[in-house]
C-alpha cells in the first residue's frame, strides 16, 4: 500500500494555524448538573406539585352587547325565554354593564315597556308578580335584583327578592331551595343575562312544583 506523502511546509503551516484558531473556541457543557440554576438565575427543575397562579382575566375576550333592540323567544335548557338584546361582537362588556348604576333604570324601563306590550296593562290586576334568580352568596345585592325592584314599581306588581336560595357558588346544575312562595299564580322570572339557561331551569322546576306558572325574561341573550 502506498504511504501518504509527508506534508510540505505550506500544508503543515496551514494545519498549525487551524489548530490554533480552534483552540480559542469554548464549547458549552451539554449536560449540566441536576438542579443547577439556568442562565436567568431560576431553577430549571419544574415543581409539578406547585400551585399554579390564576391568569388575569382577559377582558378583550369578554362577551359584549351593543343594545340593539332584538326581542326574541329562545329555547334553552328545555324551556323558552324572552330576551330584549343579543350578545354582540362590539359594544360594552358585560362586566362594564353590570358595574354601571345607570344601566339599572335603562334595563328596568326597557323590560317594563316590553312586558306591557307583551302582556297588556292588565298585568297589574293582581295575578302577576316578579322575582329573579338567587343572588350569589358573596353579594348582598346583585344587578338583576336592583332591576327587578324597579320593574315591580313601574308595573305595580309585587317583587319578591328571595324566592329561592342557592347555597352553591356554581350555577351549573345548582339546586335551589324555596324560601318564599309568591301568592300570585303567575311569576315573571327575570335575569339580566342568560347563557346556559340552567338557572332558569332550576327556577322553573322549583315553582312548577308549587303550582306556579312562570314567564322567563332576560335582558341579554348571552349567546350569538
Amino acid at each position: 500500500m502506498k504511504q501518504p506523502e509527508p506534508a510540505d511546509g505550506n500544508t503543515a503551516g496551514l494545519l498549525a494555524g487551524i489548530t490554533s484558531i480552534l483552540a480559542d473556541f469554548e464549547v458549552a457543557d451539554g449536560s449540566p448538573a441536576l438542579g443547577d440554576p439556568s442562565r436567568d438565575g431560576r431553577s430549571s427543575v419544574k415543581d409539578i406539585f406547585a400551585v399554579s397562579k390564576r391568569k388575569a382575566w382577559d377582558k378583550t375576550t369578554e362577551a359584549r352587547c351593543n343594545f340593539t333592540f332584538r326581542p326574541r323567544i329562545t329555547p334553552r335548557a328545555g324551556l323558552w325565554f324572552l330576551s330584549l338584546w343579543q350578545k354582540s361582537l362590539m359594544g360594552r362588556t358585560l362586566s362594564e354593564i353590570k358595574s354601571d348604576p345607570a344601566e339599572i333604570p335603562h334595563f328596568a324601563e326597557a323590560v317594563s315597556d316590553f312586558l306591557i306590550s307583551y302582556l297588556g296593562t292588565a298585568i297589574s290586576a293582581g295575578h302577576w308578580c316578579i322575582c329573579t334568580s338567587p343572588k350569589r352568596r358573596h353579594k348582598e345585592h346583585n344587578f338583576a335584583t336592583l332591576i327587578c325592584r324597579q320593574i315591580g314599581e313601574r308595573l305595580q306588581i309585587p317583587f319578591y327578592e328571595d324566592v329561592a336560595i342557592c347555597r352553591s357558588r356554581q350555577r351549573i346544575n345548582a339546586v335551589f331551595t324555596l324560601n318564599i312562595l309568591p301568592a300570585e299564580p303567575n311569576v315573571i322570572v327575570f335575569d339580566d343575562f342568560v347563557t346556559t339557561g340552567s338557572t332558569l331551569r332550576g327556577m322553573h322546576e322549583l315553582l312548577l312544583a308549587h303550582g306556579r306558572n312562570t314567564l322567563f325574561v332576560a335582558g341579554i341573550n348571552n349567546k350569538l
